[in-house]
């Protein structure tokens, strides 16, 4: 068999669809390059700065958005046509943005005091930034979210003249951009405080574990832990999807990152293109479900419902044990179904090699989580474990972040330090969140006109109305609401929108306020690998040559099970028993013999809609024998008794009728022969 080899165009397709989620950045050399670099670093340190000193909220939060909307104007141009270069209506537009925010702080106390009656240059500067992060979001994310925020700030125009049960008194001008622009609930609310306290910590986290060449290390190490069977390059994508995913939090890059590494071995052992970049891209989702980073919204989770981060990391672990359940497993029956063979791969470093030497890197990886268990904040706990990973960093020459020798010719620091590992981490670290930074501002215009409309409980009473009532059809419900929403915007937006106008629906129904949260994460998550936005499945398709749709409808096979588990911690309080109750605190005092009987009857019913989805088990499943496993885990997944009882029976009925058959099988002349 030819070795297969991702091309450099297939990367450049691929690394199209980074630009797609993350907008197409300039490239920029000479002056105006270091100038933005220096901008970008500035942005970091004073981030860093404020995790470890105090800033004043407001003061934290405006500077924040001043720094996002700055840099973006600099970094990402008004249209393609204009790329690698800035042009002066840009320089205009950054400039606006400081000159806002500096309007805003040094008002002071009297600023926000008059923010149900703004003077007309309060009014003025409102709509200027309102503009502002309209256009920044549509040159970091694309249109769909502008028109959306745009749609809920019409709607809180024209409340008096729509029908009921939409209607509303209607708010004029100053008073929406008083509530906007001149309070902490609007584009300075939670999301932005999210996006400045934790999101842009994690990112330069994030960025200071890439250009120590931890990403390299857990790639190496995954490929030499997996060994070379025919299940061993589908186990290395699922491995080190989670190593590499955790400390990213994007979906899209890791899926690239490990595709351009990772086909040619997946292709060796007889992975068909689509297949192999359904796993890609699967492997790619579960770097936002995946802890310690998760996405973005796992943030935006803690400050909504007032907890803990680390209560957000632990509700995860379940899911996310559940989730590599289901990728390990249909991973083995990939090589049966396939009739996948051994290869030979290019040998990396053994693995107590590759761990005596660059053991660090897991160091910093379960940095943070340690930090919180001592009593450290979340954002100290990331302040420091980004200290530890450039401390660290020096232990391996290739790794170090600073090179040793940057003293050596003291005509050249200058340069030296500008093109060194902790200026690259400094300059991605803020850069790689401007995506983020955007939405969150948008997502603050879009839950500010929530609050002030009531539009939240609204939207709750209808999805309860048509649901009848019934728990399950407003689970249904819901989650296909956030996935529809999920379709045209960012995961992070998609949460926020469907937290404010979906969560309270469940939570009146008698839904845990943290699981009906989790609950609409995982299905804002889940849009992530759903056409037409579908942006990692495409990247995938693009590095593997496949075909993008048929990508997709691969990457849903080996995502679905463990989407289905959502269902299991809202319709039943037994199913909460996989989030640890929420809380520390509260799984102190759980049963923890619950606890374990939820997670095993969640496991057999991923295991049973694994074996569906694929359509082999101990060997190929009959269609009756599909259908009764796909049954099996769907009555596994609603929790109840008497549901759990016969899912066991099917599963157990389907195990023993293709055990016997393989049997016989097995001592046939034939198979003897």
């Amino acid at each position: 068999m030819n070795d297969v080899h991702v091309s450099d165009e297939a990367l450049r397709k691929a690394e199209a669809y980074i630009e797609e989620e993350e907008g197409a950045a300039n490239r920029l050399v000479g002056a105006l390059g270091v100038f933005v670099t220096l901008c970008a670093v500035v942005m970091s340190v004073f981030h860093l700065y404020a995790a470890y000193s105090i800033v004043p909220t407001q003061t934290l939060r405006s500077v924040h958005v001043a720094f996002v909307l700055f840099v973006s104007f600099l970094v990402f141009p008004v249209a393609v046509r204009y790329r690698n270069r800035i042009m002066w209506w840009d320089w205009l537009l950054a400039l606006l943005s400081v000159a806002i925010v500096v309007y805003m702080i040094q008002g002071g106390d009297d600023f926000t005091d008059r923010n149900t009656m703004p003077e007309p240059l309060d009014i003025f500067f409102g709509v200027a930034l309102i503009l502002l992060i309209m256009e920044a979001m549509r040159r970091t994310n694309g249109m769909v979210m502008p028109v959306i925020t745009s749609l809920f700030i019409l709607y809180a125009f024209a409340g008096p003249w729509l029908p009921a049960p939409w209607t509303h008194k209607g708010y004029e001008v100053g008073r929406l951009v008083g509530h906007m622009y001149m309070t902490l609930e609007g584009i300075f609310g939670a999301a932005i405080d999210v996006s400045s306290s934790l999101i842009i910590l994690f990112t330069i986290f994030g960025a200071f574990l890439q250009y120590s060449n931890a990403g390299k290390f857990f790639i190496d190490f995954s490929f030499s832990a997996m060994g070379g069977k025919p299940t061993g390059a589908g186990r290395t994508v699922v491995l080190s999807s989670f190593l590499l995913g955790g400390p990213s939090g994007s979906g899209v890059a890791t899926t690239v990152t490990l595709g351009s590494v990772a086909y040619p071995m997946l292709a060796k052992v007889g992975y068909e293109r689509n297949a192999a970049g359904g796993l890609l891209a699967a492997g790619g989702l579960g770097a936002i479900i995946s802890p310690p980073v998760l996405g973005a919204a796992a943030f935006l989770i803690a400050e909504f419902l007032k907890i803990s981060y680390l209560d957000v990391l632990l509700m995860a672990v379940i899911p996310t044990l559940l989730f590599y359940l289901a990728l390990f497993l249909m991973v083995e029956i990939d090589a049966r179904k396939y009739g996948m063979h051994e290869a030979v791969f290019d040998k990396v470093a053994g693995v107590w090699e590759l761990t005596r030497e660059y053991w660090f890197h897991f160091v910093s990886l379960v940095s943070i989580i340690a930090f919180m268990l001592l009593g450290f904040s979340p954002v100290l706990s990331v302040f420091w474990a980004t200290v530890l990973s450039f401390l660290t960093s020096f232990l391996h020459r290739k790794c170090a972040l600073l090179p040793r020798d940057l003293f050596s010719n003291p005509q050249g620091v200058g340069r030296t330090f500008m093109g060194s590992g902790l200026v690259r981490a400094l300059e991605g670290g803020s850069i790689g969140m401007l995506n983020v930074g955007t939405t969150c501002a948008g997502a603050g215009l879009i839950v500010g006109v929530v609050t002030l409309t009531g539009l939240g409980l609204k939207f709750s009473s209808i999805i309860l109305t048509y649901a009848g009532g019934s728990l399950l059809l407003t689970a249904i419900y819901t989650g296909l609401i956030v996935w529809i929403i999920g379709l045209a915007v960012p995961v992070t937006a998609s949460y926020i929108i469907s937290a404010v106008i979906a969560a309270p629906a469940l939570i009146k129904l008698g839904v845990p306020d943290y699981a009906a949260h989790m609950f609409i994460f995982y299905y804002a998550v889940l849009s992530e690998v759903s056409p037409p936005t579908a942006l990692s499945p495409f990247a995938a398709a693009a590095i593997t040559g496949g075909d993008p749709y048929r990508t997709t409808l691969q990457s849903w096979k080996y995502t679905m099970p463990a989407f289905l588990v959502p269902f299991m911690f809202v319709l039943d309080p037994s199913g909460q028993g996989l989030l640890l109750m929420g809380s520390v605190k509260a799984l102190a005092g759980a049963d923890w013999g619950a606890i374990a009987l939820v997670s095993f009857t969640a496991a057999v019913g991923i295991a049973a809609l694994a074996g569906g989805f694929q359509g082999w088990l101990l060997t190929r499943t009959s269609l009756l024998e599909r259908t009764m496993l796909l049954a099996a885990g769907l009555l596994l997944v609603y929790p109840s008794m008497i549901s759990d009882a016969v899912g066991f029976l099917l599963v157990v009925l389907v195990l023993a009728v293709q055990w016997v058959r393989r049997r016989r099988r097995c001592g046939s002349p034939a198979a003897r022969g």
